[in-house]
C-alpha cells in the first residue's frame, strides 16, 4: 500500500517552502490530521525545519494534529453564548468525556472542542454535534444529550 503522504509529496515537484500550506491542507483532506511523521517527511521534502512546519499549521485552525474522533463535538465560548452559562456547559462535556477542548478521546469515538462563535447566537448556548445544532443548551439539556450520545452512536437534534 502506498504511503498518501509520499503520494502528496511527489505532486508538489518544487520543493519550495510556498507549497508548504498546499501541502498541509492536502495532507489534512488525506489522513484527517497532521502527524509527526508527516511533518518529518515534509521537512525533508522541503528541506526545513519541523519548528516551521509546526509553526505555520499551528497559525491556522484548520490543521490538526491528533487524529479525529468518530463523532465531533463543538460548544460556542462566543460572547452571546458565553454570557449564558457556555464555559459550565463546556466543562461538563469535559468531565464527562474524560478529555479537555482540543483533544480526543482514546477510543477515537469523540473530538471535542471549543470555538469562538458558530453564527447562531439567538439560539445560545450552542452545542454541535456531527453537525447537528443544539440551541438554548443548559446543564440538563446537556447531561441528557450526554446520555444519549455516551449511550449510542446517534444522537437526534433537540
Amino acid at each position: 500500500m502506498a504511503d498518501p503522504v509520499q503520494s502528496i509529496l511527489k505532486k508538489f515537484t518544487q520543493k519550495d517552502k510556498s507549497n508548504l500550506i498546499p501541502i498541509l491542507q492536502s495532507i489534512q483532506v488525506k489522513e484527517g490530521y497532521i502527524s509527526p511523521a508527516a511533518v518529518e517527511k515534509i521537512s525533508k521534502h522541503l528541506r526545513i525545519s519541523k519548528g516551521h512546519i509546526y509553526g505555520v499549521a499551528s497559525f491556522f485552525s484548520q490543521f490538526k494534529f491528533n487524529p479525529s474522533g468518530r463523532h465531533s463535538i463543538k460548544i460556542c465560548l462566543g460572547t452571546a453564548c458565553h454570557v449564558r452559562g457556555a464555559q459550565i456547559i463546556a466543562e461538563e462535556f469535559e468531565r464527562e468525556l474524560g478529555i479537555k477542548a482540543g483533544e480526543t478521546t482514546q477510543d477515537l469515538q469523540f473530538s471535542f472542542e471549543t470555538v469562538n462563535c458558530l453564527g447562531a447566537c439567538a439560539l445560545g448556548p450552542v452545542v454541535v454535534i456531527d453537525g447537528k445544532y443544539h440551541g438554548q443548551m443548559n446543564i440538563g439539556k446537556a447531561q441528557a444529550l450526554l446520555e444519549k450520545l455516551l449511550g449510542k452512536t446517534e444522537v437526534k437534534e433537540s
